[in-house]
């Protein structure tokens, strides 16, 4: 197969060939974006091998590109260098063979040939080359028939399996993000290794096995990678709160639903409406802690009281645990399961302005990411049974835009604050003030009184009287 035609399409790799050829070294394309090349998947990161300096390379490259705007980064400990030109970003490395320590992902390496570059590589798909040089410029080096496993649909490694995900484990996390953002197959050697090596990903900082799990939790369809994660063992290692959501126990011949696999679902849900990652982690915790509330009634059957609120305290130890930023990321993620239950109760009774209105000042500017948690989660066997669910989630959304517009509870705040309270009786910070803002503020939530000085300011004396303090003249 040759790609003469489509690299002539973009100047950069005329450049590198050319720059190539004045070092008088060979160079080459090489990895994800030959594998994009292939599968017409759009991608601007380009990796380029030569058998030589890769930082020399890059240096000639940016001088003899020309231009003013060309950035370049130069890792002389790695022997590395990135160029930055327009929208594209290129990689150069020279050719490198690796050997690997036993209690280290961190390889030790040397100059090598081309070949010793491919055989480093992870997956078949990932060692594909394509030369960059004038004797065979667009032909495809392929020796391992990277290009047969994309036709199959196949993730395997070059080399043997065991090998290759001992050496670096974070590979067993790369096979499983490839297979599920490409919808591939793992193949049988392949995954029975991931199977062998799990224990290996102890190695592994947790950073770095966060990042490729984001990366599953924002594929198209994330449940097949968690699937996969937990078939081959590491969703147990990496993340063992998740697998306690499986099973279903069965008393008195009832039965409840498989949480696991009612996550993976509402996860998807999620993910076919929004690529917010945030929103998706929160579908994936929305029910994290329903093991630990489980109980069965005789007469309601099981039960998970207080999963919202527990969930949604065990959020920041797991994002910790998972080095998930403990930042307005981490506290989204936390309202949303904490509130998840609240709009679907909605639906399904009576829907007073007051609830409404509770709802739109607890969620605030998290509503909407809060109702498409909800869509997600409302999943059942019975399609008329979510069709009716989702037409009542229809009305109780027109009701809080309808609430909202008049109201505008999202920024809800009394009129009357605390400072004017201390001023009306004339005393300093207290319980008693604590007391007067919490009823004020529970009064306008229900309607009692609108959120005005006129209607507030009775109010105010009234509750004032009830705990024995009396309006001073003002100064």
């Amino acid at each position: 197969m040759n790609f003469t035609e489509t690299l002539h399409t973009n100047p950069i790799f005329k450049l590198v060939s050319d720059s190539a050829k004045q070092l008088n070294i060979r160079a080459f394309v090489v990895g994800g974006f030959v594998r994009d090349l292939i599968l017409n998947r759009p991608s601007k990161d380009i990796d380029i091998v030569c058998v030589g300096s890769g930082v020399e390379l890059a240096e000639l490259v940016a001088k003899n590109s020309g231009r003013d705007e060309v950035y370049l980064s130069v890792f002389k400990n790695f022997g590395t260098a990135q160029l930055k030109i327009d929208d594209w970003e290129v990689e150069f490395v020279g050719a490198r063979k690796e050997s690997y320590q036993r209690n280290s992902r961190k390889p030790i390496v040397e100059d090598g040939t081309l070949e010793d570059d491919q055989n480093r590589r992870d997956f078949t798909i990932n060692a594909m080359a394509i030369s960059l040089n004038d004797s065979d410029f667009g032909e495809l080096l392929d020796p391992f028939d990277g290009l047969a496993d994309i036709r199959r649909k196949i993730i395997k490694t070059p080399l043997e399996p065991s090998i290759t995900f001992s050496d670096d484990p974070l590979r067993m996390m790369r096979a499983i993000r490839f297979a599920t953002q490409l919808n591939f197959d793992i193949h049988p050697d392949t995954f029975d290794a991931l199977i062998k090596e799990k224990e290996r990903i102890d190695i592994i900082s947790k950073e770095r096995i966060t990042d490729e799990l984001n990366k599953i939790i924002l594929s198209k369809k994330p449940s097949y990678g968690f699937l996969l994660l937990d078939s081959c063992g590491l969703l147990a290692k990496i993340f063992p709160e998740f697998v306690r959501l499986k099973g279903v126990e069965t008393e008195e011949g009832k039965g409840h639903k498989d949480n696991f696999y009612h996550t993976l679902q509402v996860l998807d849900n999620a993910s076919q409406k929004t690529d917010d990652l945030w929103i998706r982690w929160a579908a994936i915790l929305h029910d994290i802690a329903k093991p630990a509330t489980k109980r069965f009634d005789k007469k309601k059957g099981w039960t998970f009281h207080g999963h919202e609120e527990m969930g949604a305290k065990w959020v920041k130890t797991i994002f910790t645990n998972m080095r998930l930023p403990l930042n307005e990321k981490m506290r989204f993620v936390k309202s949303l399961v904490r509130l998840h239950l609240r709009p679907i109760a909605l639906s399904k009774e009576e829907i007073s302005d007051s609830a409404l209105r509770r709802l739109l000042f607890e969620a605030g500017e998290d509503l909407e990411g809060l109702m498409i948690l909800c869509r997600a989660d409302i999943t059942s066997k019975n399609g008329d049974k979510v069709k009716r669910y989702l037409r009542n989630f229809d009305i109780v959304e027109q009701k809080l835009k309808e609430v909202e517009e008049s109201d505008k509870l999202r920024q809800f705040q009394p009129v009357i604050t605390g400072e004017m309270i201390m001023e009306t009786f004339g005393i300093q910070p207290s319980r008693e003030v604590g007391i007067i803002k919490i009823a004020l503020r529970e009064a306008i939530l229900e309607g009692t009184i609108a959120n005005n000085i006129e209607s507030g300011m009775p109010f105010l004396l009234a509750e004032g009287a009830k705990l024995g303090l009396s309006p001073v003249e003002p100064q």
